[in-house]
């Protein structure tokens, strides 16, 4: 009995020892699971980059700059009906001056235009211990006075010692000494995927850190040819403008200039100018004050897929030339109409976007090789490259009249009048009617003046003619038209009947 109970006692002991090994494991399963989330959030955490000595070491060389314009508004003679006679201070006042004026008088016969002053916030950075700041050109443009503070609250007014409208770079200088200065990086090193730091003023918020990522290299933009922009994911809002992009040594890398946006403000589209370009404006302006670019004389366009198949190229690639200009560098070295630019001073040329910096940043009368494809031969060309005129270049054209063709549109010569105004020496037809065919499906419009067909010249209205008769079918040719903003090269196709 006593047996029994001894042995209904030990297996009552032994149920309970195994309910607590059941506990045990149970509890040493759930504190595994916490040590590895705590380990796994470690390892996350160190994982991410840490930007707080990188803040603390460079932040005090990054300074806000604050402009004021002179510009021009209506002046109004009659206060409306319910103005209040003194303008509130902040945010509201600044409204109210913008629409009504400094003396609130918005509405009532106008008087003409007077000037006031207009105020607006941007970023810049210390590059030199003896004052000289870097920032964006559109920040101080036509500023009357401009006020730099920095770190340490103090303002001083800057003196601009040159500018740059075409790669957006303004040099700035202080009058002060042993001043903090940032270090100048080395953005052709940049990867995509690589973290990058901004620190600005947006919105006039002195020394906001933003961080992201690299998100493409060498951009390019609407009518910004000379700048191959850093794209990124920092968040840039205005005022950040001129501030500098930080890679994780702390080195700069770039200067964030605009945003893609359609409410003003970030949607994740930022971009900055590399750092090699800005030094080497930078040092132009510090000499002369002003930026001598190299320059080639071509117009130039994509090649598209259906392009790279009429110049029998297996992919697209390089820049196509469109035009010559008259007695430029390009024209004395021998580059003709129709030539693709694969290779420029040893560089390769992806993408016609590509072309323009390089030669930009290229000296005034440097020698350079220029690798062209030309009817399927590869050639290399030496061009001594000139200065960059200071209006950009534009050929105008405008739209005409005819002769029935094949393509299924009417041409004619063109007058004397025309060649003057549209700059062509010779040759050429003008298109004055065009209807449902290989030409409209290639993208040839009224008013184009068509200048080559398949490599070949064309002369007149009678040799356009016979060119169009012999043209192959179902090949991709390359036709060259000249039209309302320039020369552009497009694909025509014939299809067999």
């Amino acid at each position: 009995m006593n047996f029994k109970n001894a042995r209904s006692g030990n297996a009552y002991n032994f149920a309970g020892g195994h309910g607590m090994i059941l506990s045990v494991r149970s509890g040493l399963v759930t504190g595994l699971v916490l040590v590895f989330l705590m380990l796994s959030s470690q390892i996350q955490a160190g994982s991410l980059p840490d930007f707080t000595e990188l803040v603390e070491k460079h932040s005090a060389a990054v300074v806000n700059i604050s402009t004021t314009q002179k510009i021009k508004h209506p002046k109004i003679s009659r206060m409306p009906r319910g103005m209040p006679e003194q303008i509130p201070e902040g945010p509201f006042g600044d409204l109210f001056r913008h629409f009504f004026g400094e003396q609130g008088r918005g509405f009532g016969g106008s008087e003409g235009m007077e000037p006031r002053e207009a105020k607006s916030l941007g970023s810049g950075f210390i590059i030199s211990e003896d004052g000289y700041v870097m920032t964006n050109h559109h920040v101080v443009k036509d500023a009357t006075e401009i006020l730099v503070r920095l770190s340490d609250r103090r303002e001083l007014v800057a003196e601009v010692i040159g500018s740059d409208a075409r790669s957006d770079i303004a040099l700035l200088k202080v009058d002060a000494d042993s001043l903090p200065v940032v270090k100048i990086g080395d953005s052709g090193h940049l990867k995509v995927g690589e973290w990058v730091l901004a620190i600005g003023s947006p919105f006039g918020f002195d020394h906001s850190v933003t961080a992201g990522i690299v998100s493409a290299k060498g951009r390019s933009l609407p009518r910004e040819n000379y700048v191959p922009f850093i794209q990124t994911d920092v968040a840039i809002n205005p005022g950040n403008s001129g501030g500098p992009l930080f890679d994780l040594d702390g080195s700069v890398v770039g200067i964030n200039s605009q945003i893609y946006s359609r409410t003003g403000g970030f949607m994740g589209l930022s971009f900055a100018i590399p750092i090699d370009m800005a030094m080497q404006v930078v040092a132009q302006l510090k000499d002369g004050g002003k930026v001598a670019r190299g320059w080639l004389g071509v117009l130039i366009q994509d090649v598209t897929r259906e392009l790279a198949e009429s110049f029998g190229m297996d992919k697209p690639r390089g820049a196509l030339v469109a035009k010559v200009l008259k007695d430029s560098p390009a024209e004395k070295a021998g580059l003709e109409v129709g030539d693709i630019i694969t290779r420029f001073n040893g560089k390769p040329v992806v993408r016609s976007s590509n072309l323009p910096p390089l030669v930009g940043i290229s000296p005034v009368g440097k020698k350079v090789k220029v690798e062209i494809l030309r009817k399927g031969n590869v050639k290399t060309l030496k061009v001594t490259l000139g200065e960059l005129p200071d209006d950009d270049i534009q050929v105008a054209g405008e739209p005409s009249t005819t002769n029935e063709t094949r393509l299924n549109i009417t041409v004619m010569d063109l007058t004397a009048e025309q060649r003057k105004k549209l700059e062509i020496k010779e040759g050429g037809v003008i298109v004055q009617k065009i209807q449902a065919g290989p030409a409209r499906k290639a993208g040839v419009r009224r008013g184009d003046v068509i200048l080559m067909i398949n490599n070949v010249d064309v002369k007149d209205a009678k040799h356009f003619a016979g060119i169009s008769a012999d043209l192959p079918v179902d090949k991709s040719l390359p036709l060259l038209v000249q039209r309302r903003g320039g020369p552009v090269f497009l694909a025509l196709k014939i299809k067999e009947k």
